[in-house]
């Protein structure tokens, strides 16, 4: 199992956690979530619930990561499989997105 802390602003909203490769999990964390004022990550994990499943990587976060070219660089610069969205978003996702939101591996 691996985990990441998401951070929305540098403020920490939740945790992604990929259970199995068919199994991943978002959460939001109690403070985010219960805060009014704070927004939503993305407009498919909206704060009217505070934990969502999936059998594959929310397409929020498949959408942070590189393409093509890119991809595979950043693949083999870290020694990962290409395939493997959820080790390339935990790689890559750390600064320099191209929103607000920000990955951390545990």
């Amino acid at each position: 199992m691996r985990a990441a802390d998401v951070y929305n602003n540098g403020r920490l909203a939740g945790r992604l956690t990929e259970v199995s490769p068919t199994e991943y999990v978002f959460r939001y964390e109690d403070a985010y979530f219960h805060d009014k004022e704070a927004p939503a990550i993305s407009l498919t994990l909206l704060k009217d619930r505070q934990e969502y499943r999936s059998s594959h990587l929310f397409p929020f976060f498949s959408n942070m990561l590189s393409e093509g070219h890119n991809r595979s660089v950043q693949a083999r610069l870290h020694k990962l499989d290409a395939t493997d969205d959820f080790g390339i978003l935990l790689a890559t996702a750390r600064t320099d997105t191209p929103g607000t939101v920000t990955v951390k591996p545990l």
